[in-house]
């Protein structure tokens, strides 16, 4: 254990990183691994794989994952928007790189290959625009000399606009959702946030009459009988099922039909083997996370890192939610994995760094530190 009297790099992080939050992501990125060994091997025997295969690529995942959320961490406010910068540039080239040399998947371009190796750029986008358009934001509203309300506009359009054309609605959706989350905090008036609801509401609209597939999707989400709801449908099975202490460890049968019981549907293949009440566990354990989170962001007293903590906690907290909903088809299909828990490599290290900065923003600083970004050394307003 570090002493508090110590000034080695990591025993100033080990006293100012919020230990609760740093526990509970801990605890999720087990239980991703608990619950992997559940549902994905049914899928790994259907594909003629080893039958642990993807819970051995899941824990290979998770070591690098790992090594990013805790070296994040130790980062000062201005180093997290420098990575931010660069991890955004180098992503969005990706995903504009995806639409002419990636490998086409149900009618989307949402992956590129590396020595075998599947990247999905998106999913690194994510936090990386998250604290690209806090600093934005915050910079607008405390200096007027920076145009940081224009920057944050382009960065939505910027963002979105490659998404659409691969296109990935989900992805995109959540994005702007967690966007305008960033604008009503930001302090803009309410004036902008309901026209900017308006004009998502109408994009969501165009998206429905103009790609089949997200009619499609809403249309059974509405009408069951008007397309194959067969995954919502076993999805839902596998809660009857399970009941409320569940059928066991490796007991279930629904998961043995669930294409996607390892990823997009992995919360229903805990439902049939541990029960709801675990389901409700893990769920108030994403509830810990979303709830640390936000007291901590309202906790700080530096804009940028206040706005920053409340997106990245708004972008974990809103992904669980369509994930879950979708499980329990309160939501149509969204083809969004759930955070730590579904497999994925992109999804669970872009997870690791979204948490990483959030851990780095929130850490306790002295007021000095945040006083001394405003007010230079030599300033006179430190005399006063």
């Amino acid at each position: 254990m570090a002493s508090r009297l110590e000034r080695t790099p990591f025993a100033e992080w080990w006293w100012t990183v919020d230990r609760l939050l740093l526990l509970a992501l801990v605890i999720l990125m087990v239980a991703g691994i608990v619950l992997g060994m559940a549902g994905s091997p049914p899928v790994a025997e259907r594909l003629g794989l080893s039958t642990f295969h993807f819970v051995n690529r899941q824990v290979m995942y998770l070591i690098p994952a790992v090594l990013v959320m805790l070296t994040i961490s130790f980062l000062s406010p201005r180093y997290v928007r420098r990575t931010a910068l660069l991890v955004y540039v180098v992503a969005l080239a990706m995903v504009v790189g995806t639409l002419f040399f990636g490998a086409e998947v149900k009618g989307a371009r949402r992956w590129l290959n590396f020595a075998g190796i599947a990247v999905q750029p998106s999913e690194f986008v994510k936090p990386a625009f998250v604290v690209m358009a806090a600093w934005a934001f915050s910079e607008g509203g405390r200096r007027t000399d920076v145009p940081g309300n224009i920057v944050g506009f382009l960065l939505l359009f910027l963002t979105i606009i490659p998404l659409v054309m691969q296109p990935d609605i989900g992805q995109t959706m959540l994005i702007t959702l967690v966007w305008g989350g960033l604008v009503f905090l930001s302090g803009l008036h309410l004036f902008w946030v309901l026209g900017l609801g308006g004009l998502g509401a109408l994009g969501l609209f165009a998206a429905y009459t103009v790609l089949p597939h997200v009619a499609a999707r809403i249309d059974r989400f509405l009408d069951p009988q008007s397309g194959d709801t067969f995954q919502v449908d076993n999805a839902i099975e596998s809660f009857v099922q399970g009941g409320w202490l569940g059928k066991g460890p490796g007991e279930g049968t629904v998961k043995r039909i669930l294409p996607d019981s390892h990823t997009d549907f992995i919360f229903a293949v805990t439902a049939e083997e541990f029960g709801i009440v675990v389901c409700l566990a893990l769920l108030a354990m994403f509830m810990l996370v979303v709830l640390r989170g936000m007291v901590l962001s309202r906790r700080n007293e530096e804009p940028f890192c206040r706005l920053a903590a409340a997106g990245l906690i708004m972008l974990f907290g809103l992904q669980s939610v369509i994930n879950m909903a979708v499980n329990v088809h309160l939501m149509p299909a969204k083809g969004m994995t759930l955070p730590f828990i579904s497999y994925g490599g992109s999804s669970l290290i872009s997870l690791a760094l979204g948490m990483g900065f959030l851990l780095a923003v929130t850490r306790r600083r002295p007021r000095a530190e945040y006083f001394d970004r405003i007010v230079p050394a030599g300033s006179m307003e430190r005399t006063r």
